[in-house]
């Protein structure tokens, strides 16, 4: 058993692999997944090299609320581009998390993602931090239903919408020409008429208390902390990880790229997620080789 520091001694590349392997052989680990595990599936990241804050500003849930127009906005946009979050299959990521999981190597996995991949690739007790955009509630009456319920609606209140040619956002959206924006209407409940928002967290909004300690208790429970494809630049996952090194546990960071949480890691791997999660799951048992 490996005597892991906690912060510092960062090991990289395939030495950094080979030491993740032997925290999850030793340990029930938890995972923390974010954009990066889903750019294999066709879903744009937020921060990476092509991310897509660098073409365009995202919903924030002031701008929801304040009005008709910025709703509207965002319901042309997400109407459009839900097709593309809809189509998307879960990668050779998503499928050695989910046997990881059921193998016990992995004891939770949180993710920062709202495209369910996770969830269709078979881990189905995967806490979704910032919700998920198959799902729509009412601010008003508070009711939940189905994103493909909302989606049939919208069409028949505003016949078909061409795809722009743009890919989805990882918030499930796509530029569109702003007489198609301007030309759009949404549609209230169906119970009580209020406003229908995706059952997401957007920019600016916290995520639920309840679900934010439901987290933390899952890393306190685990013995380590895995970050997949997160550049942990928000702080609604990099606490996490700050709470896992103030309490001893050894965090672990698999991502492309340099991460917020590096100072905190004891062990960082630069490698592509979907072939380096396939080889440790194959390497423990996890998946048929």
């Amino acid at each position: 058993m490996i005597d892991w520091p906690v912060g510092g001694g960062l090991a990289q590349s395939a030495d950094g692999l080979e030491q993740v392997g032997l925290l999850l052989a030793g340990r029930g680990v938890a995972v923390l997944s974010g954009a990066g595990l889903s750019t294999e599936s066709g879903i744009p990241d937020y921060r990476g090299a092509t991310g897509s804050l660098r073409r365009h500003t995202p919903m924030t849930y002031q701008d929801f609320v304040a009005g008709e127009e910025g709703r509207r906005r965002y319901w042309a946009r997400s109407h459009v581009g839900w097709r593309a979050i809809a189509r998307a299959e879960p990668n050779a990521g998503h499928r050695a998390v989910a046997a990881l999981r059921a193998s016990g190597h992995v004891s939770a996995v949180i993710t920062q993602n709202v495209d369910g991949l996770h969830r269709a690739a078979g881990t189905l007790d995967a806490v979704e931090l910032h919700g998920g955009l198959d799902r729509v509630v009412c601010l008003q009456c508070g009711h939940t239903s189905s994103r493909e319920e909302l989606d049939r609606r919208l069409h028949a209140a505003n016949g078909p919408l061409r795809e722009a040619g743009f890919p989805a956002n990882p918030d499930g959206d796509v530029e569109l020409p702003q007489e198609l924006v301007d030309a759009f209407r949404t549609v209230p409940c169906v119970l009580c008429g209020g406003i229908l928002k995706p059952d997401v967290v957007f920019f600016g909004e916290s995520v639920p208390k309840l679900r934010v300690q439901q987290c933390y208790e899952l890393v306190d429970a685990a013995g380590a902390l895995l970050v997949l494809g997160s550049s942990l630049t928000v702080m609604s996952g990099l606490r996490f990880v700050r709470h896992a090194a103030k309490t001893g546990k050894p965090v672990a960071i698999i991502n492309q790229g340099a991460t917020r949480g590096d100072p905190y890691a004891s062990v960082t791997a630069h490698l592509p997620l979907g072939p380096a999660l396939t080889a440790l799951a194959r390497e423990l048992g996890s998946l048929a080789g």
